[in-house]
């Protein structure tokens, strides 16, 4: 009986990255086109235009008087509707694991995967490739609805956007992306750890409903334990903020917004209280706007921190990959 060969384990002949583009080819043709994207990028332009069409709105009568208009598209909300970040914030991670939480385990399940890496395509590509197509398809679809809110933005109000403007909300979209890109590669992780797509699907949804709705207060709780307030002074308060700051940074959600902060909010200069007292101090202008290298150096520190956060679950996710017996 011929002896069983692992697939993906043969000698390697030529490059390791051999077929992955082929695979990003399959893989977003089959995101793009298959019902559960087509629900999900319905919702999220349905939301968009609601939410920028009522920020229009409310702009209408600024025109002419403020210098970031286009910026306050993304940032103005009216009742009963959010502000757009806030629906994207909200909805990218969940369009993100709804792209990958089957990419692995669903081969496994169809008893596909050994077939697909009995051919010249080798570990490293199949998940090197499935994780790049799930990022381009994010990124389509990011950038459609970038396009989109300009294009209402023009219509509505009718003045072009500055090259300021353009330039922050281009960040803004790179960091949309990467942060989508967390969550790609955390249910990369959990496709590959668990093998049914159910319980993939549950634990990543488990870990952001974790940081959205607990991670915070459980941060506001141990900095008030780590550095308690005995005396009421304002270097207290000050340490405290700074310690529970750390903490929810841990968090890729905080990260986000705060590059988020940086980036469409130019008065802003600093985060948390220390933002708060120096709106007091002496020589400040009150809601004098950085300019954009100063707004984008507040925020590099957690658009690198979204990056390689990124990194970190994806090599987690392909070292798990690479030790996994998987036989033809």
């Amino acid at each position: 009986m011929a002896a069983k060969v692992e697939a993906g384990r043969l000698p390697r002949e030529g490059s390791p990255w051999t077929g992955l583009w082929a695979v990003v080819a399959k893989e977003m043709a089959d995101y793009l086109t298959g019902v559960r994207m087509l629900i999900l990028e319905a919702l999220i332009v349905l939301t968009a235009a609601g939410t920028v069409f009522m920020a229009a709105e409310n702009l209408r009568t600024t025109v002419g008087q403020d210098r970031f208009l286009f910026l306050r598209l993304f940032t103005t909300q009216r009742d009963p509707l959010p502000a757009f970040i806030g629906f994207l914030a909200f909805l990218v991670p969940l369009i993100a694991i709804a792209l990958t939480f089957d990419t692995v385990n669903g081969e496994f399940n169809r008893r596909t995967l050994s077939r697909v890496l009995a051919q010249p395509i080798y570990r490293d590509a199949l998940l090197f490739g499935k994780f790049l197509a799930g990022l381009f398809t994010l990124t389509l679809v990011l950038t459609a609805i970038w396009l989109l809110v300009f294009g209402m933005g023009l219509v509505r109000l009718g003045v072009p956007p500055g090259g300021e403007e353009v330039a922050r909300t281009l960040l803004f979209l790179l960091a949309t992306i990467f942060y989508g890109g967390v969550w790609l590669a955390l249910a990369l992780l959990f496709s590959v750890r668990f093998r049914q797509p159910a319980t993939a699907a549950l634990a990543s949804i488990a870990v952001w409903l974790f940081f959205t709705v607990f991670w915070g207060m459980i941060a506001q709780g141990l900095a008030q334990v780590l550095v308690p307030m005995r005396y009421g002074l304002l270097q207290e308060a000050l340490a405290q903020d700074q310690v529970a700051r750390a903490l929810t940074r841990l968090s890729p959600i905080t990260l986000y917004s705060e590059v988020m902060m940086a980036l469409l909010y130019p008065s802003l200069r600093a985060f948390g209280l220390i933002g708060v007292l120096l709106q007091f101090q002496e020589g400040v202008i009150l809601g004098a706007p950085l300019p954009l290298s100063q707004s984008l150096l507040l925020a590099w520190p957690q658009f690198t921190g979204l990056i390689a956060v990124t990194v970190l679950l994806f090599a987690i996710s392909y070292i798990s990959f690479q030790r996994q017996e998987i036989r033809a």
